[in-house]
């Protein structure tokens, strides 16, 4: 195994029960070691996540191979690698998708979730990336199928999965709706390229989606909000529209007009990213590197990074976020 010298424990901050923020603390942890296939990260910064504050909660409970501890992504340098790890190398400097863990000063990592930091990027842009766009790409782009000169709405639109949905819809050339809770989040998204940001509490996102296009609706939905809108979301679907449902804020269980679905030919699917295979992941990755990376490169895609906590403050950027005030990504930081 490639490592450098490494101390035995480390800074980890635990969900000690489920319940509100507070029952996150740091304690002391052994340093993970790397097992086959993985590399160890030491994290210079790490994403915090919706899924996270679920975990917490107790409603979302890590898959029974990954870490207790809540974070899916992170950023940093490569200080240990399995032998049968030959894609990096100790000292690189890479982002990562990681199904838990990720709230520490160390973190394990498949080298096939792991990609190179984007030229220009410093380590906590660089954890703005992986959960947002791992799940953006499947989504909008494997799932949803979405094509240049379609269009789409993106519920959550100032979220982080929102704003990076709607660059990447944008990128490739498709109009680009989002709901949105306050005006400061709808010029946030219409900055990013939406053409139409719509605020839910005083506008109905059907009424304005129809008179957008015509009376036609769009092509795909990505919704992260779920039963609460489900009516409206096919009603808001053109022939052979797409509807991709990735969260359920708004409720788990509706009924579903499926007349709608036959007479317009409609696809309703979804997915969760942590629970898909290791390989998937790499698959997507891969993509990533060769669709997405460039376009971060080259300034037309950024992430969208709100705010900055020390690791021991993730209490507080777990409020934040359930509080519904965050805009794009907030990021735990060690040491930067």
């Amino acid at each position: 195994m490639q490592q450098v010298s490494l101390p035995e424990d480390m800074a980890a901050v635990e969900i000690t029960e489920p319940g509100p923020p507070d029952v996150l603390c740091v304690a002391r942890r052994p340093v993970p070691a790397p097992a086959r296939g993985e590399v160890l990260i030491e994290v210079a910064a790490a994403g915090v996540n919706r899924p996270d504050c679920l975990q917490r909660l107790g409603l979302y409970p890590p898959p029974s191979d990954a870490s207790d501890l809540p974070g899916l992504e992170v950023a940093g340098t490569v200080v240990a690698a399995a032998d049968t790890v030959e894609s990096l190398r100790v000292g690189d400097e890479v982002c990562a998708l990681v199904s838990g863990g990720g709230y520490a000063e160390f973190c394990v990592a498949p080298a096939v979730q792991c990609l190179p930091i984007p030229r220009g990027f410093d380590f906590i842009q660089a954890a703005a990336l992986p959960e947002t766009f791992f799940t953006v790409w499947t989504n909008v782009f494997e799932r949803g199928r979405l094509a240049v000169g379609e269009s789409i709405l993106i519920h959550g639109g100032a979220s982080g999965i929102g704003t990076t949905a709607i660059q990447m819809a944008r990128s490739c050339g498709a109009r680009v709706f989002a709901t949105v809770g306050n005006p400061e989040k709808r010029r946030l998204c219409e900055q990013l390229g939406a053409e139409r940001a719509i605020e839910y509490r005083r506008e109905q996102f059907l009424d304005v989606i129809k008179e957008l296009t015509d009376g036609r609706g769009v092509d795909l939905i990505l919704d992260i909000v779920g039963a609460k809108y489900l009516g409206d979301n096919i009603k808001s679907l053109n022939t052979d529209g797409r509807l991709v449902i990735i969260g359920s804020l708004g409720g788990r269980e509706a009924e579903l007009n499926l007349g709608r679905i036959l007479f317009k030919r409609l696809t309703v699917t979804g997915s969760t990213l942590r629970a898909r295979s290791t390989t998937d992941k790499g698959k997507i990755a891969s993509a990533l590197l060769e669709n997405i990376w460039p376009k971060l490169e080259s300034g037309e895609i950024a992430p969208v990074v709100q705010a900055t906590y020390p690791l021991a403050e993730a209490a507080k950027a777990h409020a934040f976020m359930e509080a519904n005030q965050s805009m794009g990504k907030l990021i735990l930081t060690n040491g930067q």
